[in-house]
């Protein structure tokens, strides 16, 4: 299991799903708002078929993906099964939305971004995406810069008063 806090912007669409590429369509957005949103996210919940991105790692007959896409050649990937446990709206402003997600392993959150444009008859692409857990594991549990200074000067001092 896998969390994260996608940034997802309406109205436009990437070759990537996100800032990797420039944007190629622009799609109307106006429609689009903070109670549509939440509609389309419970549409997503639990098991869904899922088409990654062109501009991925996966190996297609040998190479990358992603070299394949940003030498402009054409390929296909196979979609795959994924699970979206939760899903939820964390805030709207400007047509872009973040978006707290909490899903199975092989989810691309690049291609989530896609999906969701289209499920709002839209286009949208990914802005930010910051990884907040991953199995038991929290950012918010995680040692700050001066907690992990603090515990190297505590290691050091048992060394030297044991040493």
């Amino acid at each position: 299991e896998k969390i994260y806090e996608a940034r997802i912007k309406f109205g436009a669409t990437t070759p990537s799903f996100d800032l990797e590429t420039e944007i190629d369509q622009q799609y109307p957005s106006d429609h689009i708002n903070t109670e549509k949103i939440e509609e389309a996210l419970h549409g997503f919940e639990g098991e869904q078929s899922q088409v990654p991105p062109n501009y991925s790692a996966i190996n297609v007959k040998g190479r990358r993906a992603y070299q394949m896409a940003r030498k402009g050649e054409e390929f296909e990937l196979k979609s795959r099964n994924i699970v979206f446990h939760e899903l939820q709206l964390l805030g709207c402003k400007n047509q872009e939305a973040i978006v707290r997600i909490r899903c199975s392993k092989g989810t691309y959150i690049r291609s989530f971004a896609r999906d969701l444009g289209i499920a709002l008859d839209s286009g949208a692409y990914l802005t930010g995406l910051r990884r907040t857990g991953i199995g038991s594991l929290r950012v918010e549990n995680a040692y700050t810069i001066g907690d992990f200074e603090q515990e190297l000067e505590n290691i050091k001092q048992n060394w030297t008063n044991n040493g």
